[in-house]
């Protein structure tokens, strides 16, 4: 079970429609770390800490997200890993 972290920005519908609290839920029940927070362009950014498979998931289950969101692509590249131990919501950037 190899550690990693993953650093996404998330482009779309995603602001206003419930993305974070779903990230942080779907991360939180998949024991994830990290963390999720608005961006003034209108994306969404994350910091995802756990298990190579269930990051790999979580990653392909962001292109859904909430009903209410849409999508377009997900940057994806290599984080630090904060040591956190939960996954939390955080102050818009």
């Amino acid at each position: 079970m190899e550690r990693v972290t993953k650093r996404l920005k998330i482009f779309g519908r995603v602001q206003g429609v419930g993305y974070r609290a779903w990230m942080v839920q779907t991360a939180t029940e998949m024991d994830l770390t990290g963390w999720v927070r608005n961006r003034e362009d209108g994306s969404v950014e994350a910091v995802v800490t756990g298990d190579d498979e269930a990051v790999r998931k979580l990653i392909a289950s962001c292109y859904d997200g909430p009903k209410t969101s849409k999508v377009e692509t997900i940057s994806v590249s290599d984080g630090l890993d904060e040591l956190l131990t939960v996954f939390e919501q955080r102050e818009n950037a």
